[in-house]
């Protein structure tokens, strides 16, 4: 064989080496099953199949997604332990729902009275050192914490006006899990905890007379205000962060490239979340006013009121060396911000 020829022989080898090697890394599948306690046609139930298209596409369909919406596999609490078990892989709710497992899962899931804007809250986690002081708490329970989505504040839905702390004195309404029912409370209010897909029968039947369900939009999505015809706007007493958290396992078998792929739409997810609800919720806000819904915007003095019992309840939640670790975190940051004084 001529020099030419070995050459090109060896060429030809490499070339089906490579296209070898190419075929097989798409044959690395990720194959992932996902929950979300969101319903399909809410506006988050929406964005969360935008990621899951995302990530699909991006990954030339090696990375493929089984995703289960309304808390359809197993209720909203229990996804966590579900993702970390391997009933699923990932759980697309929020930290908040774990909290019953360790109180620091508030300061990730709705550090209430806090950040005033999503983009405030995902300045802390990316760039405030939020996700390096929240893995250590998602790693001790088996999961790897992807991102977050942050819609921003939550409006009430309601069978009476909610104007002003005054309000709140045996409202009986839907509350997460955590500190919120703790805040409330102390404002007189009587939080009952409900999974999130009770809502609505919940408040058809008059076992409660409100909710704190979710932001305007996704509200109207679950058709809350078909039911009920008081609502406060803009929002300011809760602002959770949904995740995205995989079992930790499961994340680490992963090829680098499908992790940078999900880390990226996650963050993609998080600026098209805080868009898109800045619009939605406005136009909400206009439709509730056409159908006769009465929205209230509360005063200065009546926030600062809810900051104010919100702030004291944040150490007494802090009862573990995580909590307490997060809180530290948090503060640093609301304090550079000028959130919270440093004094």
């Amino acid at each position: 064989m001529t020099f030419k020829k070995t050459v090109a022989a060896s060429v030809a080898a490499l070339a089906m080496a490579a296209t070898g090697a190419l075929a097989d890394g798409h044959a690395e599948k990720t194959t992932l099953r996902i929950q979300t306690h969101y319903a399909p046609e809410t506006v988050s139930g929406k964005l969360a199949a935008q990621y899951v298209e995302d990530i699909q596409t991006m990954s030339g369909g090696a990375i493929e997604v089984e995703m289960f919406y309304s808390a359809s596999v197993v209720k909203s609490v229990e996804t966590f332990d579900a993702a970390a078990t391997g009933i699923l892989d990932c759980d697309m709710t929020g930290g908040g729902y774990q909290t019953g497992k360790n109180s620091a899962f508030q300061f990730v899931g709705d550090i209430m009275g806090g950040y005033s804007t999503p983009y405030q809250q995902l300045s802390w986690l990316y760039y405030g050192g939020g996700k390096e002081a929240a893995a250590p708490l998602y790693n001790k329970y088996g999961m790897e914490l992807i991102g977050w989505w942050v819609y921003g504040q939550e409006s009430f839905a309601s069978g009476k006006p909610i104007e002003k702390v005054a309000d709140f004195k045996d409202w009986k309404f839907r509350s997460p899990p955590g500190m919120e029912t703790k805040i409330f409370e102390k404002l007189g209010a009587k939080p009952i905890v409900m999974d999130f897909t009770e809502i609505f029968t919940a408040l058809e039947t008059g076992i409660i007379d409100g909710a704190d369900a979710s932001g305007l939009a996704n509200n109207v999505g679950l058709g809350l205000y078909d039911i009920v015809k008081y609502a406060n706007f803009p929002g300011f007493h809760s602002m959770p962060s949904d995740h995205l958290a995989c079992n930790k396992a499961k994340w680490d078998a992963m090829p680098e490239a499908h992790q940078r792929i999900m880390n990226v739409a996650m963050e993609a997810l998080a600026l098209r979340t805080a868009l898109t609800f800045e619009k939605k919720n406005a136009e909400a806000a206009a439709q509730l006013r056409e159908q006769g819904v009465t929205l209230s915007a509360w005063s200065d003095e009546e926030l600062q009121k809810f900051r104010d019992a919100a702030q004291a309840t944040w150490p007494e939640f802090a009862d573990t060396p995580e909590a307490k670790a997060l809180v530290e975190s948090h503060m640093a940051y609301l304090t550079q911000l000028g959130l919270v004084s440093g004094n």
